[in-house]
């Protein structure tokens, strides 16, 4: 299906890009188009007016941060993420989660902020992003603010984005020693949606193999990635071992009813929520007794 005719304009600096965006109903960013341009082929939304920002220096930077993070701008594409020195030194899986996004020409076109902002539940990065505690950084003509990526998502192409607002970065926090994180995918085949996701984070503890801290992401079970509660209470004070953490996971995305489809019933997709939690946090236990994110243990699991 061919595009409608569509106003557009491309600013030549963020501030310039935010007046527009606050000026003009109906006006819409335009950052890699990967997922908007399909969106707006197939009748799914219209916009009156596509503003660029794909070209925006101050939207296509990748920064540590003081504390040893990552700052990473919205306009940044999965490719730049995938083979940015800063995200692989620090936080391998979420370069490998990007790595893993379709196919090299989408990799070299999608963005980051695109990815979040379509809030799309087949997505694969938030996630992930969900699962790092990562923050949104927001802003418009008059102000800016910060909100969790647990909070942003907040149905099928709904965010927490106000009128006239831009994704501008997403601020990941640091990877603190003995610290791994983790993400497994169920496919329908090699290049198709998941389906079903799970991403993890988890700390050890000082000299020992007990989990002090988690945070697991379940995808493709609601309609935006969640946090299990659950999940997380039991694996924290339990051992980082094969069958303790099969054990946390057994009730992984208990109360949640997944879509019946095609591909799966809604018990199955259940089940396999479970089998990615298990696989996402075995994967981040495996980077945390390594002992460095990107090391060959995280290689090896890392796959989107």
């Amino acid at each position: 299906m061919l595009l409608e005719e569509v106003e557009y304009v491309r600013p030549t600096n963020l501030e310039d890009a935010l007046a527009v965006l606050a000026d003009v109903d109906g006006a819409a960013p335009l950052a890699g188009g990967q997922s908007l341009v399909n969106v707006l082929k197939n009748r799914v939304a219209s916009v009156d007016l596509l503003v660029d920002i794909s070209r925006l220096a101050e939207l296509r930077t990748i920064k540590r941060t003081p504390g040893g993070g990552l700052d990473v701008g919205a306009c940044v594409t999965y490719d730049e993420l995938d083979r940015s020195p800063l995200v692989r030194e620090s936080h391998f899986t979420l370069g490998e989660v990007a790595a893993h996004i379709e196919d090299q020409q989408i990799r070299n076109k999608g963005t980051i902020g695109g990815n979040c902002c379509l809030s799309d539940p087949t997505n694969n990065l938030p996630p992930i992003l969900v699962a790092l505690d990562a923050v949104m950084n927001l802003r418009s003509t008059s102000a800016r603010r910060s909100v969790q990526a647990a909070e942003f998502f907040k149905g099928y192409f709904a965010t927490a984005l106000e009128s006239g607002e831009l994704l501008v970065s997403v601020t990941v926090p640091p990877m603190p020693a003995r610290s791994g994180a983790g993400y497994a995918s169920l496919l329908v085949a090699a290049d198709a949606k998941a389906m079903a996701r799970a991403a993890a984070w988890i700390q050890l503890g000082t000299g020992g193999l007990t989990i002090t801290s988690a945070r697991v992401a379940l995808a493709r079970v609601a309609n935006v990635p969640v946090r299990d509660a659950g999940v997380e209470a039991r694996l924290v004070g339990a051992e980082a071992s094969d069958a303790a953490v099969r054990d946390a996971c057994s009730v992984a995305a208990e109360g949640l009813r997944p879509i019946d489809d095609v591909h799966g019933s809604s018990h199955y997709r259940l089940e396999m929520a479970r089998v990615m939690a298990h696989r996402a946090v075995m994967q981040a236990v495996d980077q945390a007794t390594a002992g460095r994110n990107g090391s060959e243990s995280a290689r090896r699991g890392g796959r989107a």
